[in-house]
């Protein structure tokens, strides 16, 4: 349990299940956690604060989200735990990562960097330095296991991070609307100090800004012409690439969830969906209205029950979030689907009769790597797609 504001948190790590209560709700919970009755526990609480709560029924809420483990002696069934990505790996062994030296760290590398690219600008890298093979199918190929590495890299320093916490972290792939993207669920971080929540979610762009920060005295000590310097250069473009996506916040990056906590939000993606649907709905009775002979019903707005600093952050995101999700889509419609076309035809046709070998290599690598991450999009979709309805067959109460 960790107070939050006027809330409590209150969890089960090994389930990583977490909801925000009252103070009322929080002491009900110490109280049957002391082994008080539920009768007893109610006087107590009508003691304590002069109100009436049907405990019984706050029991029943708790019985579902997994929080009893008995009632009257008898033990209820304990939802299996989810599996924790790298088990091995305890607390004490990670417990470094937390220590303030290392932000401050980062900060130097990144201000030396900082200091050289502004004494020698000729060595900040642009999009050629990527093409560093004149082989198309070496630069993607390339690239791919490069970005996978760094990708990598980032999910295990949130992994890192929260396991030093004391929070067991799971890795796996996921969407982003069109994005294919690696996601570290470390559910249970919510009761960990703010600083410690802090570096689990900035822990990723830190080792980004890291890598970079450590390639560019790579690049000052090198020839432009050699090799090392090449690769070095792309390596850092790769590192820096994707740091713009992580200001995305209504994919829910990174930093969406650095803004979470600091706006004190429980849920600012699903409040900011749910309020931008009701005003979806409010513009659609509007002109309805306009009809000869209709009525347009209010809706109750979903914000106004959240505290007001919630309602506000929750009111402005849903504009971030619509009118980012919109541009993200119509970007995809015009550029990125479109170019995955072609460069799949044109790879389809270069395996036709008639091509060289070298050909014949690169439609073949073109067709693995774009296509391959094109299938793997599509079913990991699925699979949380899958994983959303199966949810919804499960009945739990909100919060």
């Amino acid at each position: 349990m960790r107070r939050d504001r006027d809330e409590w948190i209150v969890g089960r790590m090994t389930t990583r299940t977490f909801v925000a209560l009252p103070p009322a709700g929080a002491l009900a919970v110490r109280l049957l956690g002391e082994g008080l009755s539920v009768a007893r526990t109610q006087e107590q609480l009508r003691a304590d604060t002069g109100e009436e709560f049907d405990i019984a029924d706050f029991v029943e809420d708790l019985t579902a989200l997994g929080f009893v483990a008995r009632i009257d002696g008898r033990p209820l069934p304990d939802p299996e735990p989810p599996r924790a990505s790298l088990p091995w790996l305890r607390p004490r062994h990670v417990r470094f990562a937390l220590h303030p030296v290392f932000p401050v760290t980062v900060a130097v590398l990144l201000a030396a960097a900082l200091v050289v690219l502004l004494l020698r600008p000729g060595l900040l890298p642009g999009y050629r330095d990527l093409l560093w093979s004149p082989h198309g199918s070496v630069v993607l190929l390339s690239g791919a296991a490069a970005g996978w590495t760094l990708l990598l890299a980032h999910e295990l320093a949130h992994l890192v991070t929260a396991r030093a916490a004391g929070v067991p972290g799971r890795m796996r792939l996921g969407t982003r609307l069109q994005f294919l993207v690696m996601q570290t669920d470390i559910s249970g971080i919510e009761l960990a100090p703010r600083r410690h929540r802090l570096t689990a979610y900035l822990s990723g762009i830190a080792l980004n800004l890291t890598v970079a920060s450590a390639l560019v005295p790579v690049l000052a000590v090198t020839d432009p012409a050699s090799a090392a310097h090449r690769l070095s250069a792309a390596a850092l473009l790769l590192a820096l690439m994707p740091l713009p996506f992580q200001l995305m916040v209504f994919t829910r990056t990174d930093v969406y969830f650095v803004l979470q906590d600091l706006t004190g939000c429980r849920d600012l993606y699903g409040d900011g969906l749910a309020y931008a649907r009701y005003r979806y709905r409010r513009v659609l009775r509007v002109l309805r209205a306009l009809r000869p002979g209709a009525r347009a019903a209010e809706g109750d707005d979903p914000s106004a029950r959240l505290p007001r600093h919630e309602r506000r952050a929750v009111r402005v995101y849903s504009v971030v979030l619509v009118v980012g999700t919109a541009l993200c889509l119509a970007f995809m419609a015009a550029v990125t689907l479109p170019l995955d076309i072609a460069l799949l035809t044109r790879a389809v046709r270069g395996l036709s009769p008639g091509n060289t070998p070298a050909g014949y290599a690169d439609s073949a690598a073109v067709l693995v790597t774009l296509g391959g991450v094109n299938v793997l999009w599509l079913v990991t979709k699925w699979r949380d797609h899958r994983a959303r309805r199966h949810a919804k067959t499960v009945a739990h109460p909100r919060p």
